[in-house]
């Protein structure tokens, strides 16, 4: 790819011989990534809390590409039980990983908790991905050019501040820092476990992605998304979810890509567009602060890192 040409799914290196894991994957971002990759050639696992609704989506992408090796796994990242059990499912299915792609998530709902009683976005977005990634690790570390990648947001400036003294907003919830903190969360993950990865020369490495401003079914909770020609103006100003999903896949697949670096959208503020490296805030490069994160997501998930 020329230094003057958008990146795109044509840029997608071919993937045979590659198991992808990708959650969320039955609508919006994650299908769009899963096509791609099984259009690439990647044995692709779509890890999906419906599995209906997930082997439709899996019939949709082998209809359009009969090859395509697709299969779905029960997944809930808002349960740790789900994730357990999944994990081990997986561990078992799958000795080689060489792509988790932490898609899974839910954005601006009214206040609700997980099967664990974590605050609904902190628990999906960050703790199901952190226990996820944890009990799968050791099939990714052995792997060259092996890759976990966070699907973060813009969001994570917005608001954003890790609550260590109300990380489940029991006090007073706020669903736009609370959503903030949540993806916060996943680039100091992202980070945090890049470095400790680096330290051991691990095969894998940690990178980050956002979408912009996507028009997919996350946008559900977003006020004024009832209303009448809402979705035919988000259209307008907000990348397609075909589109939203490069940023994921470029994470994913470039061989340019190094660790602990992060892939969003080249307009204007980075609200839509085509894949390119980006920085994220300020904040989310503190280490002190990305330690503490570690170390209480163990605390709250009780899973421990294989480093």
């Amino acid at each position: 790819m020329s230094a003057n040409t958008k990146w795109t799914a044509a840029d997608v290196p071919d993937q045979t011989g590659r198991v992808a894991i990708v959650t969320g994957s039955n609508t919006g971002l994650g299908y769009e990534t899963a096509l791609v990759l099984a259009t690439r050639g990647a044995h692709v696992v779509m890890a999906v809390r419906d599995v209906d609704k997930g082997k439709a989506a899996a019939a949709r992408i082998q209809g359009q590409v009969p090859r395509a090796d697709v299969t779905v796994q029960s997944l809930d990242v808002g349960s740790l039980q789900s994730v357990r059990a999944a994990a081990d499912e997986l561990k078992s299915a799958y000795p080689r990983v060489d792509l988790l792609i932490n898609n899974a998530g839910v954005m601006y709902p009214p206040k609700q908790v997980t099967a664990d009683g974590f605050e609904l976005q902190f628990g999906t977005n960050h703790l199901g991905a952190f226990a996820l990634t944890g009990l799968l690790l050791e099939n990714l570390l052995p792997v060259e050019g092996s890759r976990v990648v966070a699907v973060a947001s813009i969001a994570h400036t917005i608001q954003a501040a890790i609550h260590f003294d109300d990380l489940q907003w029991e006090r007073k919830y706020n669903r736009v820092a609370a959503y903030g903190q949540s993806k916060l969360a996943n680039l100091m993950f992202t980070y945090e476990l890049n470095r400790r990865l680096a330290a051991r020369d691990a095969a894998t490495i940690a990178v980050a992605a956002h979408p912009g401003i996507s028009n997919t079914e996350l946008m559900r909770h977003v006020p004024g998304s009832s209303l009448p020609g809402f979705s035919a103006l988000a259209g307008l100003v907000t990348n397609s979810a075909e589109v939203g999903a490069l940023a994921t896949l470029r994470a994913a697949t470039d061989a340019g890509v190094r660790g602990a670096e992060y892939y969003g959208p080249d307009g204007i503020r980075e609200l839509r567009g085509h894949p390119k490296r980006v920085e994220s805030s300020k904040q989310s490069h503190d280490q002190d602060v990305q330690g503490r994160l570690w170390t209480v997501s163990e605390e709250l998930t009780g899973v421990t890192y294989p480093l």
